[in-house]
């Protein structure tokens, strides 16, 4: 059954009516902080099926959001067109449920997310119609997930920060060398790398760049956060991003004496964190020789050779001749079989 929600503003009070499946009326009564006048224009909004009838001049209030251009001034100049019923068919993805949430934003100026109702999809839409979402427009009785939420938006600005300080002038240094990759591992500012020369560790760690810093270490620290950095190196156009946690070989721990005289160091390894990732443009050709064959022109020169060379019991051997040259052309002199 189509539900139809009416949403208007009084002097005195605001009021929803739903349309429940059974037949019954819901009928909810918000005071709004400061009432408003309601226009005598009304539209109807059909998000996921269902109709929402609404006074659209509660969203002139937020200019900046979706809703405040789509029915404020640039209404004038047909930014929003209505179908055939005269409707406007809007927030496509966004479920009905969340949007009732965003009426009531608009009334009140605060998202007040029922149980019930994911956060993490009130947060999209959020996104897509330019709604601040933060503490100070968001109330919410899971306050994990809502935390989680502000997580990443405090996430994402640290590592844009970090990308920009640290991370790109390693990457920028190894590019001017000719490299299309970087492997960077990230001590703190009290780790030390102290290598003996004559015998570095065995397993290629020389390759790898160094980032000094205590912050960016504990950054790294939360899976969540390893998470949103990659997100964003991927939207930077970077490729084969490998984020995680790996033991990396700091100083000497003891040298073992081997019998004939060989000595083998043994390093002390901390686990710290490292990001590797690409930017070559021919993706996946990089790891291979491509060889050409060509049709080999020096034949007639080893014949000539091999004729004055010597010969086994009197038998002149028979140079190799490549399938190629076969198929290519007619066979050089002295070679029909």
């Amino acid at each position: 059954m189509m539900e139809e929600h009416t949403t208007g503003l009084s002097q005195s009070a605001s009021t929803m009516t739903v349309g429940a499946e059974g037949g019954a009326d819901v009928t909810k009564g918000v005071w709004p902080a400061q009432p408003r006048p309601l226009s005598r224009d009304r539209v109807t909004l059909v998000v996921d099926g269902t109709h929402f009838v609404v006074d659209p001049g509660v969203f002139t209030t937020y200019p900046d959001t979706v809703l405040g251009r789509m029915f404020g001034r640039a209404r004038q100049h047909s930014f929003t067109r209505p179908n055939a019923k005269g409707e406007y068919e809007i927030a496509e993805g966004i479920g009905a449920n969340i949007f009732r949430v965003i009426l009531d934003f608009y009334r009140v100026g605060m998202l007040h997310c029922p149980e019930g109702v994911s956060l993490a999809e009130l947060r999209e839409a959020c996104d897509y119609l330019c709604i601040n979402f933060d503490y100070s427009t968001v109330r919410c009785r899971d306050l994990s997930a809502l935390l989680h939420e502000l997580s990443n938006d405090g996430a994402r600005k640290q590592f844009e920060a970090f990308l920009e300080e640290l991370l790109l002038p390693a990457m920028v240094a190894g590019a001017q060398e000719g490299e299309r990759e970087s492997h960077i591992v990230v001590l703190t500012d009290e780790d030390t790398v102290d290598w003996d020369h004559d015998h570095p560790p065995p397993m290629g760690e020389e390759h790898s760049q160094i980032i000094y810093s205590s912050r960016l270490y504990r950054f790294f620290k939360f899976i969540e956060n390893r998470d949103v950095a990659k997100t964003l190196l991927k939207e930077r156009g970077l490729k084969n991003i490998r984020i995680g946690i790996e033991g990396y070989p700091t100083c000497k721990e003891k040298v073992k004496r081997r019998p004939g005289g060989k000595s083998e160091v043994i390093y002390s390894y901390v686990q710290r964190p490292f990001i590797h990732l690409s930017w070559e443009k021919e993706e996946g050709k990089s790891r291979h020789v491509d060889f050409q064959c060509v049709r080999s022109r020096s034949v007639p020169n080893l014949i000539t050779a091999i004729g004055a060379g010597p010969t086994r019991a009197g038998v002149t051997p028979t140079p190799q001749v490549d399938e190629l040259d076969r198929l290519n052309g007619p066979a050089p002199p002295g070679l029909d079989q």
